[in-house]
Parts: C-alpha cells; structure tokens; sequence
C-alpha cells in the first residue's frame, strides 16, 4: 500500500476513534445530566406534590357563597396556607353529578351539598404532627362544619417520598461509578492506542511533563466537546418536557437547570483529564516490549 494512502487510512481510523469516543462520553454525560436533574429538584417536586395535597373545608348548610368568600379571607391570612379556592354549592353539585349521576338530587328536596373552601398547606405543614394542630385551629373558625383531610394520604405520601429519595440517591451514585468507569475505559483506549507516540516522546528524551501536556490539552477539549453535545441533548429533553407538560417543568427551577448544566460541563472534563492523565503516567514508565502487549 502506498506510503499516502496509508497515511490517509490512519488518519481516518483516528478521527473515527475520536468521534466515537466523543459520542460514547456524550451519551454517558446525558446520563448524569438527567440524574443530576432528577436530584437538584427533588426538593422542588416534593414540594409540588405536597402543596398539591387538599384539605376541605366544608360550611354550615345555611352559609352562603358570600360567607365562603369572607372565610376564605380568613384562611389566606394564615401563615402555614399556600392557596385557598371557594367551591360554590353550585360547582360542589355539578362535581357530585359527574361521580353519582344526574338524578342523585331527586332523593332530596334541597341541594345537600354545603359551600366549601379548598385549601392547600404550605409543604413544610404536610406532616401528621403539623395537621393535628392546623385543623383545630381550621375548625375554631365561625361557620366551618367540618375539616376534611386525608391523614393516611399524607402519611403514605411523606413515606413514599422518603423511599422515592433514597432510591433516588442510591441510583444516583451507581450512576456516577459507571458513568466514570465507561468515560475513564473509552479515553484509556484512546489514548493507549497512541502509546507508540509516546515512546517515541521519551526515547528523543521528553519529560514526562511535556509529553502529558498535549494529552492533557486534547482531554480538555474532548471533555469539553462531549459535555457540551451533553448538554444540548439534555436541553432538548427538556424542551420537550416543556411542550408535553408544563405543569411539571414549572417544577423545576431554572437556577437549578443552570447549575445541572454546569455539573455536566465539569465532570466531562474533569474525568477526561483525570483518566488521561492516568494513563499517560502509566505509558510512559513502560518499555517498548510491553506496549506489545
């Protein structure tokens, strides 16, 4: 084969080593930009599905939308009330005859359903301790009938997101282990398929330091270029999010986005340059014979 075109096939076969380990670090840095995501907002979506929780207020029969109102007033002045939202006797009625049925008022000669006022808690109030001293305090106030709240929901909701976070940290750093054996095995190939450069390096009498400093140099970039296909990759995803459900990435805090990003950007060059680094070392203590095997 011509000097030229072998030339040529090497090259070749070096960009595509390049790009595939470019590739390969991408998709394993998406994979920490998702995790990371995941646990940076854990605080923001526990929060969510706390404060989505509701408590009923229900009035005395003889109340009127207008007292709902005044009550209501009452609930927003409460320190531990995220929302409150007054259910009118006529939207009450209307939710009933989506579960029961249009004709369940027959049976009765006025609308039994009372005015109520659905209130939401603020998250760090969502706790069977914090309930039993909130409704007291909901059931002292004049014209509340009674104070429906789910305890049981509340209990199993807090339980399975303890779980959920556990789970979530456990997977979280197996997920950092493999993510840096895969990234630090894919720059060992690349780089060791480069070991007769080095020795090269070191038989004209280069110091180690010089002939890490291109190696180095080239990690930074390869880390840098993965991070950032990474990181639009992970941008898409939750652009999509965004477009599919915007109640849930309304959850997320764009300070947070930002600092996932940075995390991404970090860890792809710092492994880089680490496992480069590594290896470079190793290679260069080697003998010619060994870099045969």
């Amino acid at each position: 084969m011509p000097k030229a075109e072998n030339n040529k096939l090497i090259r070749r076969r070096l960009v595509n080593a390049y790009v595939s380990s470019i590739i390969s670090i991408s998709l394993v840095l998406l994979l920490i930009g998702i995790a990371s995501t995941l646990v940076v907002n854990a605080g923001s979506v526990t929060r969510y599905f706390k404060e989505s929780m509701q408590i009923s207020v229900l009035l005395k029969q003889e109340s009127s939308d207008a007292d709902a109102v005044d009550v209501a007033g009452k609930l927003e002045k409460l320190p531990y009330v995220k929302t409150v939202s007054v259910v009118t006797r006529e939207q009450g009625t209307e939710e009933l005859k989506s579960m029961l049925g249009d004709d369940f008022l027959s049976v009765f000669e006025s609308s039994p359903v009372p005015v109520s006022v659905d209130v939401s808690l603020v998250s760090e109030y969502v706790s069977a301790d914090s309930l039993a001293v909130v409704i007291p305090v909901l059931q002292s106030i004049p014209l509340v009938d009674e104070v429906s709240c789910q305890e049981s929901l509340v209990d199993a909701l807090n339980a399975n997101l303890t779980r959920i976070s556990a789970v979530l940290g456990v997977f979280v750093v197996l997920l950092l282990f493999i993510s840096y054996v895969l990234i630090n095995n894919t720059v060992r190939l690349s780089v060791f398929s480069r070991r007769f450069t080095i020795h090269t390096m070191k038989l004209v009498g280069a110091t180690k330091a010089y002939i890490c400093k291109p190696f180095i140099i080239g990690s930074i970039w390869q880390g840098t270029l993965a991070s950032l296909i990474a990181i639009c990759a992970l941008s898409g995803i939750l652009i999509a999010l965004r477009n599919s459900f915007p109640a849930l990435f309304g959850i997320l805090r764009t300070e947070l986005l930002v600092a996932v990003m940075g995390i991404v950007l970090v860890c792809g060059v710092l492994i880089c340059v680490t496992s480069t680094w590594i290896v470079v070392n190793k290679l260069v203590g080697w003998t010619r014979d060994e870099l045969y095997y």
